[in-house]
């Protein structure tokens, strides 16, 4: 891939969201724009009680920290500038090559390096990562098979606005999904609990 210059300057874009409340998945008022949160601020209080299971459940509401960049595909030119969405280890792993003088500026449309990804599962590991490896030859952004400057003009043109490329919900709506996803849990717990496992 090749990330992309954006035209602010900055293509490493961070944004915090709440997985899996209530089967959604969606941007933290708070940590994004500065709004109340309910999702924080009940998850907050979960971790104050201080016991092993809202510990637990307060990790799996606290938001979380991704990444993306505008890039572009080497062999998919056609399809455009795309948005790489990635983790905290796979951002600290671009920073290494990006803050490497020996590299300079990877996203200089004349002047750039193109980026190898491998994801996956290595021996021994319980969960896949992103190894991230900068060419260390550099070259344009858009080469003559790409079609030079002109098709790169169009391709700059496409990249995505990151400020409308998620759903901003406002605190009431973040407030209703989690009363929905608080009900739905009270309800499975009161399964359980009317109906118990039989002893062994």
């Amino acid at each position: 891939i090749r990330i992309v210059s954006t035209p602010d300057g900055d293509p490493f874009k961070e944004r915090f969201f709440h997985y899996g409340i209530g089967g959604q998945s969606f941007l933290c008022p708070k940590r994004n724009f500065g709004d109340d949160c309910p999702v924080c601020d009940f998850a907050n209080k979960l971790w104050k009680e201080g016991t092993e299971e809202s510990t637990r459940q307060a990790k799996d509401l606290f938001a979380k920290q991704r990444f993306f960049s505008p890039v572009l595909v080497r062999g998919e030119e056609s399809e455009g500038v795309r948005v790489w969405g990635y983790g905290k280890q796979a951002y600290k792993n671009l920073l290494t090559i990006v803050l490497d003088p020996d590299y300079g500026d990877i996203t200089d449309a004349e002047d750039g390096n193109d980026l190898k990804i491998m994801y996956g599962k290595p021996p021994g590991a319980s969960f896949p990562q992103t190894d991230i490896r900068a060419r260390p030859r550099k070259t344009p952004l858009c080469d003559d098979a790409v079609g030079g400057d002109d098709r790169c003009a169009e391709l700059l043109d496409t990249i995505p606005s990151f400020d409308g490329l998620f759903e901003r919900k406002t605190t009431e709506e973040v407030n209703s999904i989690l009363e929905q996803f608080m009900e739905s849990e009270n309800e499975e717990i009161e399964k359980f609990s009317n109906n118990p496992s039989p002893s062994a």
